[in-house]
């Protein structure tokens, strides 16, 4: 046995790919800040082998929270993360250089309550709960709350018991009085006969909650990677849309849920346009979340553009590399 026969051997069974081998795919970690379904077409990109296709070997990790989710971007343990927009929106503020390069879901959020609570009048006094205290859909529901006539801290208290899933526990043990819960977790809590209160759509018809953010110079030193991992989230979304029957099955499965549930919820993200076809981001949701971010944050003067977030140049060249538009 030669030594380059040998060497290869060695470093095959030491689990070492070897330089441009046929096999070999580029290594790109993600994460997302929450495992909810209007993440859907991330977690179908990588358990459905769409990414697999692109050539990506692709890690997706849950981190629980914009903020840690952020911070392993700046810190370049992750390429691209999926999150709620305060998180870029904040860092680019402050001069760090990211953008947001293709959408995610735009807020299917409703707040639930207790039985005795069937107004947002009746909110007064209450304790609600969010999944934090100062970003994300904490803000969402301050604001909602306020063009209601309800005044945070003033009128009630805001406590932080997690995302949707954690919510709902909190609100059945009785340790909350209201919360705010996404779809379909809200359909669940109304057939355990907590009452519907107000959509955020009814304030906010077109807020565009999340958005997958990327460091702007290493996507631009790695153009050829990002378009494919795009390509495989468009190729997620459509799969939702066009295999219903195996998209319920496979977000019952992944997001532990009954299908009737999922079906519940995968019909109503397809039907409101909760995820756009194409991915792209909506300007005029990213408006609304630009407004409410500089209210909540104390800014002065108009809010900035949002195309000062935002390359759509990638998202451009997967589509067109498809020959979707």
């Amino acid at each position: 046995m030669n030594f380059k026969v040998l060497t290869a051997t060695l470093m095959l069974l030491l689990g070492v790919t070897l330089p441009g081998h046929a096999g070999e795919k580029f290594s790109f970690p993600v994460s997302a800040s929450s495992k909810v379904l209007g993440y859907a077409p991330l977690w179908a990109a990588d358990k459905k082998g769409f990414f697999d296709r692109e050539g990506l070997d692709v890690q997706v990790t849950v981190t629980r929270g914009t903020s840690p989710s952020m911070q392993a971007l700046i810190a370049e343990s992750i390429q691209a993360t999926l999150s709620a927009n305060d998180g870029p929106i904040g860092l680019i503020n402050k001069g760090m250089d990211l953008a947001m390069i293709a959408g995610g879901s735009k807020t299917t959020h409703m707040i639930l309550a207790a039985k005795k609570i069937k107004s947002f009048e009746d909110l007064r006094g209450a304790t609600i709960g969010s999944s934090t205290l100062t970003s994300g859909t904490a803000f969402l529901l301050r604001r909602v709350l306020k063009a209601k006539g309800l005044e945070y801290p003033k009128d009630y208290t805001l406590v932080s018991v997690g995302g949707s899933g954690p919510s709902l526990m909190a609100l059945s043990a009785g340790k909350i009085d209201a919360s705010i819960l996404a779809v379909p977790l809200n359909f669940k809590a109304q057939k355990m006969g907590f009452n519907l209160v107000g959509k955020v759509t009814d304030v906010f018809p077109n807020y565009l909650l999340s958005s997958f953010s990327v460091r702007r110079e290493w996507a631009k030193e790695h153009h050829k990677e990002v378009v494919q991992f795009l390509k495989g989230l468009l190729h997620a979304r459509r799969w939702l849309e066009e295999d219903r029957a195996g998209a319920v099955a496979f977000l019952a499965e992944d997001l532990k849920m009954k299908p009737a549930l999922a079906r519940q919820g995968l019909e109503y993200y397809l039907q409101h346009r909760a995820w756009e076809p194409d991915l792209s981001i909506d300007l005029d949701g990213l408006k609304a979340v630009l407004e409410v971010y500089a209210e909540q944050s104390g800014a002065t003067g108009p809010a900035p553009s949002p195309e000062k977030y935002v390359d759509a140049s990638y998202l451009k060249d997967a589509l067109k590399e498809l020959g979707w538009k």
